[in-house]
């Protein structure tokens, strides 16, 4: 049997299901017990410092662990595709960021403060895990919030791979330019949804996800969450809502890969900056990819992102 929280465990008398509580929100998920890893599937919901998260994890726990954090609008479901590819060799750990996915708000979050709220509450739950430290990939709004969690408490990652994302706007005036903007997008998400969803795809950044088969999967995916929570979270975890990572990108001593698709060339040309800055980082850039290179060309992604980790684990033999 697999348990939680060994107190509750000792009341159970099941053989073939595990149990999941989230003491603070007493959320339980039943799991089936199974010889494959992909199988053993974890899921929870926490709000630590006032911050909601839902975690859903795949694999055997004393596998190596990488966490997954998505872009806006999307979910941990985002990486499902990529998270059974590695799971007999990795404990993959999706998390859904605060409004979207199951992490809805309760509230009305701050919006000063609560990237950096987010990025310290995401430390809190690696550390009650008690894991060694895990690998990280982050993608877009996902990769600035792994990048900062990075830079912020690196002692809990031996690698990361930051797909599509900066570190954030350089100066204050970009910042508030950048807060108005999001304010414009987060007004157009309350009104209409479907038709901002439309919309936001008809950004040249995206322009090759839209040629490809998946995108109508991806699109009605999408159109899941709930546009009040979608809306709040650009208000508070949007670019302009972030510090300024660039000057702390140059005291990074943790390998980090870039990745950028070639066709997305505002990104690539950000990674070229990132990889002067940060010691012991590098930029891959993916052929023929934009800005979601991970379901453009998902070979070639698990490819690299297993060629990396796998060179890591080999230097600490």
């Amino acid at each position: 049997m697999i348990c939680q929280w060994s107190s509750f465990c000792k009341g159970v008398s099941a053989l073939n299901y595990g149990f999941y509580i989230d003491l603070a929100l007493f959320k339980t998920t039943t799991v089936k017990k199974s010889d494959n890893p992909c199988n053993l599937i974890h899921a929870m919901q926490k709000t630590l410092q006032e911050v909601p998260l839902h975690i859903v994890t795949i694999g055997e726990k004393t596998l190596p662990r990488i966490i997954f954090l998505h872009g806006f609008l999307g979910s941990g479901d985002d990486w499902l595709p990529v998270a059974r590819e590695l799971c007999d060799d990795y404990c993959c750990v999706m998390v859904d960021l605060p409004g979207h996915g199951k992490a809805s708000f309760r509230e009305t979050p701050p919006s000063d403060g609560f990237f950096e709220q987010t990025v310290d509450a995401l430390a809190e739950l690696l550390r009650q895990s008690a894991f060694p430290p895990s690998y990280l990939v982050g993608y877009s709004m996902g990769g600035r919030i792994a990048l900062a969690l990075l830079l912020r408490h690196p002692e809990l990652f031996t690698k990361a791979v930051i797909v599509s994302a900066s570190p954030g706007l350089r100066t204050e005036k970009e910042q508030i330019d950048r807060q108005e903007h999001d304010e414009k997008i987060a007004r157009k998400i309350e009104r209409n949804f479907d038709g901002f969803i439309e919309s936001w795809y008809e950004q040249p950044l995206f322009s090759t996800l839209k040629h490809h088969p998946v995108f109508k999967e991806v699109e009605s995916q999408r159109k899941i969450n709930d546009p009040r929570n979608l809306a709040l979270a650009l208000r508070v975890l949007g670019t302009g809502r972030q510090r300024s990572q660039w000057e702390a990108m140059k005291h990074n001593n943790v390998p980090v890969r870039f990745f950028a698709g070639e066709k997305d060339e505002r990104y690539v040309e950000i990674g070229r900056q990132m990889v002067k800055l940060s010691p012991g980082s590098d930029l891959e850039i993916f052929p023929l990819c934009g800005h979601t290179l991970q379901i453009e060309n998902k070979e070639l992604f698990l490819d690299r992102l297993r060629l990396f980790f796998n060179q890591q684990e080999e230097k600490h033999l």
